[in-house]
């Protein structure tokens, strides 16, 4: 079994969720200068898409990653092997560290399409779909690994079917988001299952990694000593504050928060302009913008922002303002 970049990460390990119009590579910059995690994943992108000439000129923008962001897996979807197949012998060509198939996002147009959670339904394709990966990068001369990141079940509790079935695979980790698809995040997060994944992936050489609902390092190691999981995966957690993976850091100061939101969207502007809208940035003004005094009044001036530059002037005129106040 190739482990890749894998084999060679502490224990426990802490990494990047995937997150669509989140986790693009200027978010991932911003992470990677305050608070490295030990590895990162790119919003998912279509197979199917990847492998149209008009849909890779478009999708390609998403694959977007620079070194800072090392190691780097690149997460898809599809339901179609042949596109799969296809797409991993794309991102072997363009230089990532490993590949991550989607069989957990519950959005119903990706269901429709039977990827992302919509696998879970079919289990002898999803198989075949983590074959086809593994033979594209083999196929492509390169020995990055292949890993999919999935959910205990569709509309219930699937997991002691589903998991032994991905595990047939060989894949050398598998990320479980401890709900199922039907319960998205309305629910918490069912450790207790995720430590008997844990017990399903004894012996199989799998790594484990347990997401949702782990809102500090502290937690996340409670969790890894609770359940017995390899690495945790954070999510919404790291929203506004990318010093998050510093160990033992001191609480950012409004001053600094507020900085480094001027940097991430002039960064944004800089990677996107003419590419993707402004207005894709304002959803993390929600997270870097809160529980100060005038919060709520700065992050309403800030969604009336069109540039970089309207962002610096509001947030310049705020600090100014309350340093002499």
């Amino acid at each position: 079994m190739n482990y890749g970049f894998w084999e060679q990460l502490p224990r426990p390990f802490f990494v990047l969720a995937p997150m669509a119009n989140v986790t693009d590579t200027a978010f991932r910059q911003i992470i990677a200068k305050y608070g490295r995690p030990n590895a990162m994943f790119t919003e998912f992108v279509s197979a199917n898409g990847l492998c149209s000439q008009k849909g890779r000129e478009a999708l390609l923008k998403d694959l977007r990653f620079t070194d800072e962001e090392r190691p780097i897996v690149a997460q898809i979807f599809s339901a179609d092997p042949e596109k799969i197949y296809e797409t991993a012998k794309l991102i072997v060509a363009l230089g990532f560290d490993g590949l991550d198939i989607n069989m957990g996002c519950p959005d119903k147009a990706i269901v429709k399409q039977g990827a992302g959670a919509g696998m879970i339904k079919t289990p002898e394709l999803a198989q075949a779909v983590i074959r086809a990966a593994q033979a594209g990068v083999a196929d492509a001369g390169s020995t990055i690994p292949v890993t999919v990141k999935t959910r205990l079940g569709f509309a219930k509790d699937e997991a002691d079917t589903w998991i032994p079935t991905l595990l047939t695979t060989n894949l050398p980790v598998l990320t479980i988001h401890g709900r199922t698809a039907k319960e998205l995040s309305k629910v918490p997060a069912h450790w207790d299952r995720i430590a008997d994944v844990v017990a399903m992936a004894k012996g199989s050489g799998t790594l484990i990694v347990g997401n949702g609902d782990v809102t500090t390092l502290e937690d996340a190691k409670n969790k890894v000593a609770e359940t017995g999981v390899d690495g945790i995966m954070f999510g919404r957690a790291i929203f506004g504050n990318p010093w998050f993976f510093q160990e033992n850091a001191n609480p950012p100061t409004l001053e600094e928060t507020l900085h480094v939101l001027m940097e991430h969207t002039q960064l944004y502007e800089q990677t996107w302009a003419g590419q993707k809208s402004f207005e894709l940035m304002k959803k993390h003004y929600k997270s870097y913008v809160a529980r100060f005094p005038g919060a709520h009044d700065l992050r309403m001036c800030l969604m009336l922002c069109h540039s970089a530059d309207d962002v610096v002037r509001e947030v310049t005129a705020f600090l100014s303002k309350n340093q002499t106040a």
